[in-house]
């Protein structure tokens, strides 16, 4: 593979997990629709990444009145809920899905928190929600993938590997051991096809990205350890 094939797949990953953060953070803006509107989605071979995208395009190309206003009902419906009973919506925090009681700011939150820290990453002060929100998540692997991405550019071939070894681990034991429950409940409970797309782009680029970073760092991934069997 070309250096210059290499810098493309990681702008790449940087960029999807980018716009994948941007779409679970807040609802869609005028702004941010039009961005999406004008949007160039690929066809990757991934089956869940291209059902995802299809279903994104589809609600995106139907004409319709009063399009923000569907997506920020149907935003919050998905991901913020009704009831307080941590069965009511995909809420999309980390601690919920592995606490035992489904309760906000567990040991996940914890966990996560002492990693972002390690790295030298903190939240803005702006940011209200917990640490353990997939926003952040998606948005902590990004900033390693800049890192990453300015490290194989300074050929700095030990910093590469920390890197990606980072990404893999955080991917393996952190969003990918909560997330496909999380996706379940995204088809569960949203009802526009834009937000089930996002729920199916996500769970399948998540899986390519661990299988991508498996290989480059020789790890034989198999079903027993797998974690989007645990569900």
């Amino acid at each position: 593979m070309s250096e210059a094939t290499v810098i493309q797949l990681l702008e790449q990953r940087n960029a999807t997990y980018k716009f994948l953060s941007r779409l679970f953070k807040i609802e869609v803006d005028q702004e941010f629709y039009d961005f999406l509107c004008s949007m160039k989605y690929p066809r990757t071979g991934n089956a869940n990444v291209d059902a995802g995208y299809q279903k994104i395009v589809k609600y995106l190309s139907t004409p319709r009145t009063g399009v923000l206003t569907d997506l920020a009902v149907d935003y919050t419906r998905t991901f913020i809920g009704a009831g307080n009973d941590g069965y009511s919506a995909a809420y999309p925090f980390e601690s919920v899905y592995t606490s035992p009681k489904r309760l906000l700011m567990q040991g996940a939150r914890d966990e996560v928190l002492v990693i972002y820290r390690a790295n030298g990453i903190d939240k803005n002060d702006s940011w209200k929600e917990g640490e353990d929100h997939i926003a952040l998540e998606l948005e902590f692997l990004q900033i390693i993938g800049e890192r990453l991405l300015e490290a194989y550019k300074a050929d700095e071939d030990q910093k590469v590997d920390s890197l990606l070894a980072t990404q893999y681990h955080f991917l393996h034991d952190h969003l990918l051991a909560w997330y496909p429950m999380m996706a379940a409940d995204i088809e569960r409970f949203s009802k526009t096809d834009f937000y089930k797309g996002l729920g199916e782009l996500t769970m399948g680029f998540l899986e390519t990205d661990l299988e991508f970073l498996a290989d480059i760092l020789g790890i034989e991934e198999d079903a027993e350890n797998d974690p989007q069997t645990l569900a």
